[in-house]
């Protein structure tokens, strides 16, 4: 005789969750691009320009040559790509690239460790607390004047942005921030706006950023200072256009809450300006500090503009006494130095320090990787002499066009690519070695070129879904990433408009 409980049916097994898509990293989309260029290395023909006493490709002098790479020496490419990223070296003959050759560093070994200076000076600054505290005490002190605390905050962060791509630094600062704006009568679709746009809008127009403006630099073998004028001026007027956007929508938001994008949560609306706790003064060591961060980085600008072309507007100017002339090995020096000063005037002692530069080359690893794996893929299309092929194809879709023309062609074909590759880094080590020579052959400045690219990298970096900026952001805020797609498009179509004035200004002006 069966029990009430044996004749019970049994529970439904829940289904199992889906698992939710989640973009490759761009580690793993590079191995992917690695992979696919070496096979169409197979299909794509070889061929070559002939190359004029600074080795660039001279115009019209594009043919077919025989590759001598068996199977076996295209597997060994592959194999060793990674390696010849890093310190390939190029033969002065054959133009081959290998690690074990005699010739000119090919691989970006320069840039690597300049990645992993700055990204150990970085993390000695944010140990300190300085930079933490002096952009909580400046929010603070503006948090009866709304307008005022937007664009002073917007600016710090547009400001940081250009000079060293502060951005998923901002994701801390959201606890800081929603307070004061709703307290101040705003929504959070106002503070997400400050942070996301206030740090994107100074990535998108890098003065001497390493991690964008650096390595696409180098990538062009170009001066990390050349075509900054132009740069300075788009960061001037766009980041104008970007603070005075947003608070446009704050000023309707707070006159009429029923015009907010993002709405408001249970207690948003309670805060109270007064109410808000006030963060720590700085202290003399924090004040200390924060100036030996604008002296460095002040220093680094000084250090990589040329000074003499920049002044007179002549490409090949002599250089005044005072230049420097610095490239990627100095600076790596300098930031190694200054993250020691900084440890020591913050009196770390030699095991705090040690182990924080230690952490912050650790933590910058991944973007250093990413420039590694993306000259590998170079290092494959040039030894297959296939990357004068695709150079040679895509001169024949410029080819006739005017110069400005060619600069907006520029940034709009690299859209895409920093959909497919959210990083900077890979993104310029990647599409630099093709775009570059095509400057040339248009007559149009290598700098350029490079601002046409960050421009794209930054213009797509304010929405697309890849980057932990945009989407770590909303979720930080909660808010829709479809309301604010709904509040930021009207800016982004502004700037797009905005990028391919400069861009095709930049390309006539020089």
């Amino acid at each position: 005789m069966s029990s009430a409980a044996d004749t019970k049916p049994a529970p439904e097994e829940e289904p199992p969750a889906r698992k939710k898509f989640t973009f490759p990293s761009a580690l793993t989309i590079l191995a992917v691009v690695t992979l696919a260029v070496w096979a169409l290395a197979f299909l794509i023909p070889s061929g070559a320009y002939d190359r004029n006493e600074e080795g660039a490709p001279v115009q019209g002098t594009y043919h077919r040559v025989d590759s001598d790479q068996s199977f076996v020496d295209r597997l060994n490419d592959l194999f060793l790509s990674p390696v010849n990223g890093l310190y390939g070296v190029q033969d002065a003959k054959t133009g081959e690239v290998g690690p074990d050759l005699a010739g000119e560093l090919y691989g970006s070994a320069g840039v690597f460790l300049f990645v992993l200076a700055i990204g150990a000076f970085i993390t000695v600054v944010f140990a300190t607390g300085a930079l933490d505290r002096g952009i909580g005490r400046l929010a603070h002190r503006l948090r009866d004047r709304g307008a005022l605390l937007i664009a002073g905050v917007m600016l710090v962060f547009s400001l940081l942005g250009t000079v060293e791509g502060f951005a998923e630094e901002t994701l801390g600062f959201y606890g800081l921030i929603i307070p004061l704006m709703l307290a101040l009568g705003y929504d959070r679709m106002v503070a997400t706006g400050t942070i996301i746009l206030g740090a994107g809008i100074g990535v998108l127009c890098s003065t001497v950023n390493p991690f964008a403006t650096g390595v696409a630099s180098s990538a062009a073998d170009i001066s990390l200072g050349d075509g900054i004028v132009l740069r300075a001026i788009m960061w001037v007027v766009l980041t104008a256009v970007t603070i005075t956007y947003v608070i446009r929508y704050a000023g309707r938001v707070r006159k009429n809450p029923d015009r907010s994008l993002s709405g408001f949560l249970p207690g948003d609306r309670e805060h109270n300006a007064a109410d808000a706790e006030e963060p720590p003064e700085l202290t003399g060591l924090h004040r200390t500090i924060l100036v030996l961060v604008a002296l460095v980085f002040s220093f680094m600008i000084f250090s990589v503009v040329p000074w003499s072309s920049a002044l007179t507007g002549d490409a090949d100017a002599t250089p005044y006494g005072f230049e420097l002339g610095w490239s990627f090995p100095h600076l790596a020096a300098l930031f190694l130095v200054a993250a020691v000063l900084v440890g020591v005037v913050a009196r770390f002692g030699e095991q705090r320090l040690s182990a924080t530069i230690i952490q912050g080359a650790a933590d910058f690893i991944s973007p250093a990787l990413v420039i590694v794996l993306a000259r590998g893929v170079t290092v494959i299309m040039n030894n297959s002499q296939i990357t004068d092929t695709v150079l040679h194809s895509i001169e024949g879709v410029v080819s006739g066009t005017s110069s400005a023309l060619f600069a907006v062609f520029v940034f709009i074909v690299n859209l895409p690519l920093a959909f497919l590759i959210p990083s900077t880094s890979g993104h310029a080590t990647l599409a630099m070695p093709i775009l570059a020579p095509l400057a040339d052959f248009a007559g149009v400045s290598r700098a350029v070129v490079v601002t046409a690219w960050q421009a794209a990298s930054g213009w797509m970096n304010l929405w697309v879904p890849t980057t932990a900026v945009t989407i770590g952001g909303v979720a930080l805020a909660k808010i829709g990433y479809d309301r604010y797609l709904r509040f930021v498009w009207p800016l982004l179509a502004i700037l797009f408009a905005l990028i391919c004035g400069f861009v095709a200004l930049g390309a006539v002006w020089t």
